[in-house]
C-alpha cells in the first residue's frame, strides 16, 4: 500500500489543508500539561471493544510503557503541527495500523483501520484538547467548542480515513460521545491495564533508580494518576470502570486544576509545549525554516530492537 493513499473510500482525493498557528488545536494541543490525562486517553481508547482486542494481542506498550507514550506523542501531534507535511505524517501514522487484525476472546473480528475504531481513537484526542482547554486553559465556551469540533475534522483528515463515521456537527458529537460512554466501551483486560501502573517498567534512562525507591514511586503515581483519569471520566464510564467519584474528590481536583492553568498562564511558554509543536511554531515565526526537519523522538524512547524493523511499533530514525 503506497504511503499517503487512504484505505478506505471516503478519504481525501487531495491532501486537505492543515491546521495553522491560528487555530485553537494549535493553541491547547501538545502541551506537556497534557501527560496529565495520559492514563484517561490510553484507558478510554482502550475501552472501545476491538481496539482494546487490538492493544492486548498486538501491543508492546506494557513492556515500555514510557517509551512508547512519550515516543508516541511526536507523529500524533505532527498530524495537527507538520504544517505542508501533515498529511504526510497523517499517512504514516494510519499505515503502522495496517496489520493489526484479528479475532478477540469472544470470538468478534476487529481492525485497527475499521474507520469506527480509528475514529474513537481521534475523538478521544479531540475529548482532550476540550479537556485541556477547560481544565488547564481557564475554560472554554460554547462558540470554541463549536471552533474546535470543525478543526477536529480537518485534523482528522489528515490520515486518508473514511470519513463516514464522523458526526457531523457538536451537538451530534456530544450524543456519539454519550453514546460510545453508555453503551459500546467496555470494562476490559487492555482499559484496567492502563489503570494498574505497579508493573511499569522503569524508563532506559532510569535504570539507576534503586528498585525499592522506583516501586515508591509507582505507588505515589498510581494513585495521583487514578484521581486525576477518574476525574475526567464521564459519570457513566466511572460506574463501568468501578470507580465512585466525592464532592469532595471534585473540589480537590478543581483546585489542582487551579494551579496547573496558573503554570500554565504564566509559566515557561516553550519549555511547557512539546518539541513537535515547539519546532511548529518556530517555522510558523520564521525561526526556523519552513522546510527544517521534524523534530523525532530521542534515541532513549525507541523501542526493544527486536522489535524495531516492525511499523506497529513505531520507531523513527534519529
Amino acid at each position: 500500500m503506497a504511503a499517503g493513499c487512504p484505505v478506505t473510500a471516503g478519504g481525501y482525493d487531495a491532501p486537505p489543508v492543515p491546521l495553522g498557528p491560528d487555530s485553537l488545536t494549535w493553541k491547547y494541543f501538545g502541551q506537556w500539561t497534557g501527560l496529565f490525562q495520559g492514563t484517561w486517553a490510553g484507558s478510554m481508547q482502550n475501552m472501545h471493544p476491538q481496539l482494546g482486542a487490538a492493544v492486548q494481542e498486538h501491543s508492546i506498550f506494557f513492556l515500555e510503557r514510557i517509551p512508547r507514550l512519550l515516543r508516541s506523542i511526536y507523529p500524533i501531534g505532527g498530524v495537527v503541527f507538520d504544517g505542508d507535511r501533515a498529511p504526510q505524517t497523517g499517512a504514516e501514522v494510519r499505515d503502522y495500523h495496517i496489520g493489526i487484525k484479528g479475532v478477540d476472546e469472544q470470538g468478534r473480528r476487529y481492525s485497527a483501520l475499521n474507520p469506527d475504531v480509528f475514529y474513537w481513537a481521534h475523538a478521544t484526542f479531540f475529548k482532550s484538547t476540550l479537556l485541556a482547554a477547560e481544565k488547564f486553559g481557564g475554560g472554554i465556551s460554547e462558540a470554541d467548542k463549536r471552533q474546535l469540533f470543525d478543526e477536529h475534522v480537518t485534523w482528522y483528515r489528515m490520515y486518508g480515513m473514511s470519513m463516514r463515521p464522523v458526526p457531523n456537527s457538536w451537538e451530534e458529537f456530544e450524543e456519539y460521545w454519550d453514546h460510545m460512554c453508555s453503551n459500546v466501551l467496555e470494562n476490559n483486560w487492555a482499559a484496567r491495564e492502563v489503570m494498574d501502573l505497579s508493573t511499569m517498567p522503569k524508563h532506559p534512562s532510569l535504570q539507576w533508580v534503586p528498585d525499592p525507591l522506583w516501586a515508591m514511586n509507582l505507588k505515589v503515581m498510581q494513585r495521583f494518576l487514578t484521581f486525576m483519569t477518574v476525574a475526567l471520566y464521564d459519570p457513566s464510564v466511572r460506574e463501568l470502570m468501578g470507580y465512585t467519584w466525592s464532592p469532595r474528590q471534585q473540589w480537590a481536583h478543581d483546585r489542582l486544576c487551579d494551579v496547573i492553568t496558573l503554570v500554565s498562564k504564566y509559566g515557561p511558554k516553550r519549555r511547557l509545549m512539546h518539541p513537535r509543536k515547539r519546532s511548529a511554531m518556530d517555522r510558523s515565526l520564521g525561526r526556523l525554516p519552513a522546510d527544517s526537519p521534524l523534530v523525532e523522538t530521542p534515541a532513549r524512547n525507541l523501542p526493544p530492537e527486536e522489535y524495531r524493523g516492525q511499523p506497529q511499533f513505531y520507531c523513527p530514525q534519529v
